[in-house]
C-alpha cells in the first residue's frame, strides 16, 4: 500500500498542448478532401450535362421517320388518304416530333426528371422505362463482376510475374497479353464457336432457357448460370492481360526503388517489403480500373449482342434497328450514368488510398 502509483503530469500537459495542433492538422486534411471532391463532382456534373444533350440530339439526327412506320402499320388496308394523314398527325403529336428540336429537348428533360422516359416507338405502346428496367440488371450482373474479377486476376498475375519471374513472366503473361488484344466481341465469337457450337458445353444465346418463365426456382437459376458462363468469361479473359502488364511494370519499378534497397540493407524481411511494394504499385492500377470500366462497357455491350444476352446491348441494337429515339436515348443515357458513377467512385476511392492527393489539393 505504501507504493502509490504516480500519475505522470508532464505527458498529460504535452497531450493537452498538442490538442490544438491535432485539430489544425485534421482541418488541413478535411480541406484537402473537400477541395478534391468538389472539383471532381463539378467536372462529372458538367460531363453529365453534355452527355444528356448528346444523348438526345444524336439519335434524332438519324435518317428516316419512325412515326411514319408506326402509322403505316396502323393504317394498313386503309384507302382514305385523309384518314391516313390524320392517324400520322395523331402519332406525331403523341410522340412530339412535330415540334421544334429545342422544345422536344426541354419536354424530354422535364419528363426525365419525373422518371418518364417516354413511349417506345418500336415496341409501342410499351414504356421505355419498363424496357430499360428489365434489361439494366442483366448488364450490371454481367459486366461489373466480370470487370472486377478480371482486374483482380490481372493484378495478381502481374505481381507474381514481377516477383517470381520464371514461367509466369516468360509464358503465362505473354499468353494473357495476346488474349487481351482481342476485343470483347471477338472473344465472344471465339468462345461461342468453340464451346457452344462445336462442343455444346454451353447454350448459344439468351439469358435463360426459352422454355422457362423468370422466377426464383432452382431450374431457372441453374439455366441463368449456364447462359452466364460464356459472356462472363469473354469479358474476364480480355481484361486480365492489360491489367497484368501494368501491374508487372509498376511492381518491377517499385522493387528497384531506393527504399526497397535500403530496407533490405537494414535486414527487414522480404515478405514485409513486398507488402509495401505491391501496395504502392496498386495505386496506378486503381486508375486503370476506372479506365477499364469506361472502355470495356462498349465492347461488353457488343458481346451481349453476340450471345443475344438480354442486357442493354441487345436492347440498344433493337432500338437502333427500329429507329426508336426514346429507347436509344434512354439506353445511351443509362450507359453514360453507369460509366460516370463507376469512374467517380474509383477516383474518390483513390483519394482515400493515396494520401498525396489531399496534401496536394490543400496547398
Amino acid at each position: 500500500m505504501k507504493n502509490k502509483i504516480k500519475i505522470p503530469q508532464k505527458p498529460i500537459a504535452m497531450s493537452v498542448s498538442a490538442f490544438p495542433e491535432r485539430l489544425e492538422r485534421m482541418d488541413y486534411v478535411l480541406k484537402g478532401y473537400k477541395k478534391y471532391y468538389a472539383n471532381k463532382l463539378i467536372w462529372y456534373l458538367l460531363t453529365f450535362i453534355v452527355a444528356v444533350v448528346l444523348n438526345f440530339v444524336l439519335p434524332r439526327m438519324m435518317p428516316g421517320n419512325p412515326v411514319s412506320t408506326i402509322a403505316a402499320q396502323t393504317t394498313q388496308g386503309m384507302t382514305d388518304a385523309t384518314a391516313i394523314q390524320k392517324v400520322y398527325a395523331e402519332y406525331a403529336e403523341a410522340f412530339g416530333i412535330n415540334k421544334p428540336m429545342y422544345k422536344q429537348f426541354f419536354m424530354w428533360v422535364r419528363n426525365l426528371l419525373r422518371g418518364d422516359m417516354g413511349v417506345s416507338f418500336s415496341q409501342y405502346p410499351r414504356k421505355v422505362s419498363d424496357i430499360v428496367s428489365s434489361s439494366i440488371w442483366w448488364t450490371i450482373a454481367l459486366q461489373l463482376p466480370a470487370i472486377i474479377v478480371g482486374w483482380l486476376l490481372g493484378n495478381i498475375l502481374g505481381a507474381v510475374a514481377a516477383y517470381m519471374r520464371k514461367g509466369f513472366d516468360k509464358v503465362i503473361l505473354p499468353v494473357f497479353l495476346f488474349i487481351s488484344n482481342i476485343p470483347a466481341f471477338g472473344m465472344a465469337v471465339v468462345l461461342l464457336t468453340i464451346f457452344a457450337v462445336k462442343l455444346h458445353w454451353a447454350p448459344t444465346s439468351g439469358g435463360y432457357g426459352f422454355d422457362l418463365i423468370p422466377n426464383f426456382s432452382l431450374p431457372f437459376i441453374l439455366s441463368v448460370l449456364d447462359h452466364y458462363k460464356l459472356p462472363f468469361l469473354s469479358i474476364v479473359l480480355v481484361t486480365i492481360g492489360g491489367q497484368a502488364i501494368g501491374m508487372r511494370s509498376m511492381s518491377i519499378y517499385e522493387l528497384n526503388a531506393d527504399y526497397v534497397k535500403y530496407s533490405r540493407f537494414l535486414g527487414i524481411k522480404d515478405s514485409k517489403i513486398v507488402k509495401y511494394v505491391f501496395r504502392n504499385a496498386m495505386l496506378p492500377q486503381i486508375t486503370g480500373l476506372a479506365m477499364s470500366l469506361g472502355t470495356m462497357v462498349g465492347g461488353a455491350l457488343v458481346a451481349e449482342i453476340v450471345f443475344s444476352y438480354p442486357g442493354i446491348g441487345t436492347t440498344l441494337l433493337s432500338a437502333i434497328t427500329g429507329r426508336d429515339y426514346p429507347l436509344i436515348s434512354a439506353c445511351t443515357l443509362i450507359i453514360t450514368i453507369m460509366v460516370l458513377l463507376a469512374n467517380l467512385f474509383v477516383e474518390l476511392l483513390y483519394a482515400l488510398i493515396d494520401p498525396r492527393i489531399k496534401a496536394a489539393q490543400s496547398d
